[in-house]
């Protein structure tokens, strides 16, 4: 059945924060005030890469320019040896106007550009991320944006990305406008997003998959076919550069780095190199277990949008792809803000949920769930902390070739991926609403969801989502609901909009 226009239950008016006293508004701003100043104080304590990406970018258009081919560019570097322009011609042409910015000031206002786009990039995408959560919660919005958007500036992937002059916020942006934008409302644009964010940069194209596995053809098809559409018409632009590009440089793996063992390449490679410097892993080893990560990563992401969580599935894709694929550096890995914030969803007590008292016994449904909640809070403590200290930003790692030997150094040189592996596990996955269910809901009367016989899938070893006796289809109606309590670790109430296959 299809969603039905129903209100979510305590949702503020547009705009509103609620019956909310001054002296509560004044610590609201006293904690965004700290977070501000700690993110602040992470930019400064962390290493400063003085925008190295660009400057390489710029140089490599400049060459261009000149007349010389695009991927004959390659300069000195004290631990890769050679650097080269890695992306593909799509990303050149979008870059070669900053290349032509004319004075000595070139980088500078360069810089400031992609900084100002970047943080425009980080606003936009978590008011997508946080503002449902806190309509849904009764949050004042300016306070949840207030206290998220600090602390998503001081996630170590966007710290890389800003001081490295990187465009993954732009990718982001693209993919998200398509899950979270463009699929819920059924528009026939849905794709499109993901397929330029695919022509821009490859590694969105784990996303077509994901779409592949939630049976969303048509999306799919719209990715794939805008990917090869803009891919041909860059072609007729830059022959020479694009055939170039397809048929040697993109197989050429050396060009994105000599050293995979550093520990900036935090991919499940990276990982085995480490262990194995100075020689290589088996290849078989490394794709059986990057098969292995794939399957695995994406049955739970389908799982979960056919749940009606598609925040989780894009979440669980975008983990997916950061450790399948041969480099991954940190800012790649935009997709822990994401898992933090559905843990969190998760962990805390839902709207009406009334927490568990004396007269519930230690292994009752209301205590268990509770101790869920304490689990996935802490896990949440833990993948934001990680993120935020990182790999490489307040490490000096050095150029010698050196085998992870011990266990603190083991999960020090691979936080990211050892993060990103345990979230593919752990990540909650929270279950759509049955229609009978969201009409008490949004009326705020209660009902007992025990004949939908749903239960909800929040880690590995979950169980299905069912709703054969209301003859729905999960994921259909766009919210989340009220559990039953014995079987689902799901958050509750949540409104969730997302769209079955057309």
């Amino acid at each position: 059945m299809p969603a039905e226009p129903v209100a979510p239950p305590n949702r503020p008016r547009a705009g509103s924060g609620g019956p909310h006293t001054r002296k509560a508004q004044t610590r609201g701003i006293l904690v965004i005030v700290v977070l501000v100043l700690a993110a602040a104080l992470s930019y400064k304590k962390a290493t400063q890469h003085s925008f190295f990406d660009l400057k390489i970018y710029l140089s490599a258009l400049r060459w261009w320019d000149a007349g010389n081919p695009l991927y004959d560019y390659m300069q000195p570097d004290f631990l890769q040896g050679w650097l080269y322009f890695t992306y593909p011609p799509l990303t050149a042409l979008l870059l070669r106007p900053f290349a032509a910015i004319p004075g000595p000031h070139a980088l500078g206002i360069t810089a400031g550009i992609f900084t100002l786009l970047t943080a425009a990039a980080v606003v936009v995408t978590t008011w997508w991320l946080v503002i449902p959560i806190a309509d849904r919660r009764g949050w004042p919005r300016w306070m949840a944006m207030g206290i998220a958007v600090p602390l998503a500036f001081a996630v170590e992937s966007t710290r890389e990305t800003i001081t490295f002059g990187q465009i993954n916020m732009l990718l982001v942006v693209l993919v998200l406008a398509d899950l979270l934008i463009a699929l819920p409302r059924g528009s026939r644009w849905t794709g499109v997003g993901i397929g330029l964010a695919t022509a821009l940069k490859l590694y969105p194209g784990i996303f077509i998959v994901y779409l592949l596995a939630t049976r969303r053809w048509r999306a799919a098809a719209t990715a794939a076919g805008t990917a090869a559409a803009v891919t041909l018409l860059v072609a007729v632009f830059t022959p020479g550069e694009s055939w170039r590009f397809w048929t040697r440089e993109l197989w050429n793996t050396g060009r994105t780095g000599s050293r995979p063992d550093q520990p900036g390449n935090q991919s499940l490679y990276g990982l085995l190199c480490r262990l194995t410097v100075p020689g290589r892993p088996e290849r078989w080893l490394w794709l059986a277990l990057v098969l292995a990560v794939v399957v695995f990563g994406l049955w739970r992401a389908a799982r979960a949008a056919l749940a009606g969580d598609e925040l989780a599935g894009l979440t669980l894709t975008g983990l997916v792809g950061a450790v399948a694929n041969q480099i991954t550096w940190p800012h790649h890995i935009y997709w822990f803000i994401p898992a933090v914030l559905v843990l969190v969803d998760a962990g805390l007590r839902q709207p009406g949920d009334p927490p568990a008292g004396p007269q519930d016994p230690p292994a009752g449904p209301a205590a268990a769930g509770s101790r869920r909640r304490r689990w996935w809070l802490i896990i949440a403590i833990i993948a934001y902390a990680g993120s935020v200290y990182g790999v490489v930003s307040f490490h000096k790692w050095g150029t010698a070739l050196v085998r992870t030997a011990d266990p603190g150094s083991f999960l020090l040189r691979n936080l990211c991926v050892l993060l990103a592996l345990a979230l593919l596990v752990a990540l909650p996955i929270r279950r759509a609403l049955p229609a009978a269910t969201r009409r008490t809901a949004a009326t705020g009367s209660t009902a007992d969801t025990s004949a939908t016989g749903s239960t909800a899938d929040t880690s590995a070893t979950g169980g299905t989502a069912d709703t054969s006796a209301t003859g729905g289809t999960p994921g259909r109606s766009g919210m989340l609901g009220p559990r039953d309590s014995d079987t689902a670790d799901v958050e509750d109430g949540a409104v969730l909009r997302t769209d079955r296959p057309r």
